[in-house]
């Protein structure tokens, strides 16, 4: 009743001209769509929450959980958008909340995994509980500085629409949860190939270059639910289950590669579509 008074007192003082109009819309908008608005917001920080789990269970070596809620992450970080375009409350604060869940999510997540890696024996430090820093493994968290950097070159580069300049974090994320999933189960007898610390130290330096690099690389964004437009998604898609097939988690590290070198290759094409 006090809603249905309110919204006609309104629509009467728009229609009479009142010159207060700008801020009697502010605050019926104001009224009207409080749960709805903060919507967007509130996935965003189900993203940050969900990646402050995947870096508890990372440290405590659950890759298993830690791959759970690093998908969890990249869920909220996709409907968080969706949600703030489909209701048109886009802000400021939504953006800058945006990138600091990303920064947990997909940029400390992914150097605490290297950093686990470059830990040694990451199942034996985890059974009798490592309490000490190991300091030649610190490098690890370079990766996590660069991550902050590209956000926030991200955040302030108009280029970024319709594609990415550079490695997104997401994906930086994929590939190393396929790494650290891969040598935890030892998938093809890669464990020790992959926790060999030049490795791991060579990793680093490739990942931190290529997030803050100017490739332009695939957005894989839906704008429309028709074939044309995603047939590039799709077609990855279908790759990326043969890739599970074969391949199981080691499919995650090996989709990336496959997302770079594409990139690469239709450089010319991502920048004239």
């Amino acid at each position: 009743m006090v809603k249905s008074t309110w919204e006609g007192l309104l629509n009467h003082l728009e229609t009479a001209g009142t010159p207060q109009i700008s801020k009697i819309s502010f605050a019926r908008d104001s009224l009207l769509l409080p749960p709805m608005k903060h919507l967007p917001n509130a996935l965003t920080l189900a993203n940050l929450f969900c990646g402050c789990c995947a870096l508890l269970y990372t440290f405590y070596w659950q890759p298993e959980m830690a791959a759970l809620f690093t998908a969890a992450s990249f869920v909220f970080d996709y409907l968080d958008g969706m949600a703030a375009r489909a209701l048109k409350v886009g802000s400021p604060l939504g953006k800058e909340l945006d990138s600091l869940a990303d920064v947990v999510s997909f940029g400390v997540v992914p150097g605490a995994m290297l950093y686990r890696l470059l830990s040694g024996d990451v199942s034996i430090t985890a059974a009798y509980g490592n309490s000490f820093v190991e300091i030649y493994a610190l490098p690890a968290f370079v990766l996590s500085a660069f991550s902050g950097l590209r956000l926030g070159k991200f955040n302030l580069d108009t280029r970024q629409t319709n594609y990415f300049i550079g490695l997104s974090t997401p994906a930086c994320t994929v590939f190393v949860l396929g790494l650290a999933l891969s040598a935890h189960h030892n998938l093809f007898g890669l464990k020790e190939v992959i926790e060999n610390q030049w490795f791991l130290y060579g990793l680093v330096g490739v990942l931190s270059w290529l997030l803050v690099s100017e490739i332009p690389m695939f957005g894989m964004k839906i704008k429309r639910f028709d074939w044309k437009s995603n047939v590039f998604n799709l077609t990855f898609l279908a790759l990326f289950g043969v890739l599970i097939f074969f391949l199981k988690e080691l499919a995650l590290s090996a989709i990336i590669v496959c997302y770079i070198v594409l990139s690469v290759i239709f450089k010319n094409k991502i920048i004239g579509d």
